[in-house]
């Protein structure tokens, strides 16, 4: 079986990175600081679906991730998690959230229509994360 990236979050997402084990996406909703872990390995599901030395680079992987939104954004919380309920393929949301963001203090899902980063703020966004 062959990795390939969920219809879903192909159309939803902007393509970062390539790191050793993940893909690094970005939600395409300026709104938020919304990036996404997906493991490069065909047919997972749950983080327990990856063998344990994917594992440990998937926790490193992350906390990569979380500590470059941190430095980056300077966020009053860092969410992460792993759902699935719409997207069964295994992806890890990591959402850099604000007092002032147009959610808070409610989950990003459905609160308001995503608003696609225009070119000029996502050649911002590359910069800053320098990926």
């Amino acid at each position: 079986m062959t990795f390939e990236l969920a219809p879903e979050l192909q159309r939803d997402c902007i393509e970062l990175a390539n790191w050793p084990l993940c893909k690094v996406l970005l939600m395409n909703d300026s709104q938020y600081p919304w990036f996404i872990l997906v493991p490069k390995v065909a047919g997972l599901r749950e983080i327990i679906d990856l063998d344990e030395p994917q594992q440990i680079q998937f926790w490193q992987e992350s906390k990569q991730l979380s500590e470059l939104l941190m430095s980056v954004f300077k966020p009053d919380k860092l969410n992460v998690a792993a759902l699935g309920n719409m997207v069964p393929q295994l992806h890890v949301h990591h959402i850099a959230r604000f007092e002032h963001d147009a959610a808070w203090p409610k989950p990003v899902w459905g609160v308001n229509p995503a608003m696609a980063y225009t070119d000029a703020q996502l050649n911002e966004l590359k910069k800053a994360l320098a990926l």
